[in-house]
């Protein structure tokens, strides 16, 4: 949603401004909007949008990787057009953006993927929905209305689990398959435990009780709307803490693409790849992408940041599959950095949730235009007029030397 439409909303106080819209006239960037979604989340929802796994040395890193790049523009380039289009997975895209899985959406605002769904449907954006969404597969599919959408699916020990969630996924519409490589098992996030995150749902304890009545709006949506819970595996029995880390039991292997294969006919994208002969036994198994990511640092500490190793793998892979980049998107300049680095399009996570806690569709949709209007500005002043023109020749790293970095 651009500044002049918000503020179109919010002129004289205008009663129908959606909640939380009259905030984003003043958020110029993702970090207002952070600080914004701060301001409106408890404190244990907030722990969970903004955590990562252990000592959060990985979700440090993935932004301090974009720190040391430095882009060097062409100049006296005729770049009055600036075209942002491309294809991803077979659907043509106006930003080389997708909005990427995150579970359990519900907890920053009451809609949860809805809201981003019917986002995602405006920009004319690919959103992938996840194996833990807080609203049914079918009911994000009608929000959506057509527009593409995406199923990412955890792999467990009961198969059956995940054959039912991929038959639902494709009969309701979805267009590719992300299957997570990196979580056979759960991780452990020490700023989760600390302030008392239970999924799917807030624990109730005094503290969280307390906080949530600093928080009037956001408590009063999550009393009045129905229970938090993981309605996509309802079915297969309760979710709770203990039962899901029996689900992630650590039995994933490379025959599962085989079978996965077998149950969906259309794109297939590995998610969770930080090694080039990984990469290359992927495309070997016959994926139609691989997703460079580290989970956003919410899994396994102290791995590279995904841009270290992105250059590497698109070197390797880059002629066979399409190489997606996930991790640590700020700014409009990360997404020229990544895509001059090899990759084909970006997976946008906490940047468009942070969105969504502030003003759930309209702050989407806000986060999708800043980054939009970023990438067009960064562009221009790089003298690229499309994305074509993004190349490893804009890019010049200021920090000590990694993965691929001499390219």
């Amino acid at each position: 949603m651009k500044l002049s439409e918000i503020r179109e909303l919010v002129h004289l106080g205008a009663p129908e401004a959606p909640y939380g819209v009259r905030g984003l006239a003043r958020c110029y960037d993702i970090d207002d909007l952070a600080r914004l979604a701060r301001r409106r989340l408890p404190a244990g929802a907030a722990g969970y949008l903004d955590g990562g796994g252990e000592d959060e040395w990985t979700l440090r890193r993935n932004r301090a990787a974009f720190g040391e790049i430095e882009l060097v523009p062409r100049v006296l380039r005729d770049v009055s057009r600036v075209d942002t289009s491309t294809t991803v997975l077979g659907t043509p895209v106006p930003l080389p953006m997708v909005l990427s899985p995150v579970g359990a959406p519900r907890m920053f605002h009451h809609e949860g993927e809805l809201a981003v769904a019917r986002a995602a449907r405006h920009a004319r954006l690919p959103y992938g929905v996840s194996t833990l969404a807080t609203q049914p597969l079918e009911a994000v599919a009608g929000a959506a209305q057509g527009s593409p959408l995406w199923f990412q699916l955890y792999l467990w020990g009961d198969r059956s689990v995940a054959k039912d969630l991929v038959a639902r996924a494709r009969a309701a519409g979805y267009r590719a398959l992300l299957v997570s490589a990196d979580t056979t098992v759960r991780s452990e996030r020490d700023r989760e435990l600390h302030r008392g995150i239970e999924l799917p749902a807030p624990e109730l304890t005094l503290r969280t009780v307390l906080d949530g009545a600093r928080h009037p709006a956001w408590s009063w949506h999550f009393l009045t709307s129905p229970a938090l819970g993981f309605p996509n595996l309802s079915m297969h029995g309760p979710t709770s803490r203990e039962r899901m880390k029996e689900m992630f039991d650590g039995t994933v292997s490379w025959s599962d693409l085989e079978w996965i294969r077998q149950e969906w006919d259309g794109p297939v994208a590995l998610k969770g790849v930080l090694r080039v002969e990984e990469a290359v036994r992927a495309a070997d198994h016959g994926v139609d992408a691989v997703i460079v990511s580290n989970h956003g640092g919410r899994q396994m500490d102290h791995v590279p940041a995904t841009l270290e190793v992105l250059p590497d793998i698109a070197d390797a892979v880059g002629d066979r599959v399409e190489v997606l980049f996930d991790s640590g998107i700020r700014r409009g300049a990360d997404i020229v950095s990544a895509l001059a680095l090899g990759a084909r399009a970006v997976l946008v996570g906490r940047a468009h949730l942070y969105g969504l806690a502030a003003a759930g569709e309209a702050g989407v949709r806000h986060a999708i235009d800043i980054l939009a209007e970023e990438l067009r500005m960064s562009m221009a002043l790089c003298g690229a007029a499309s994305l074509s023109d993004l190349g490893r020749d804009l890019v010049r790293v200021s920090g000590p030397p990694v993965a691929g970095r001499g390219a």
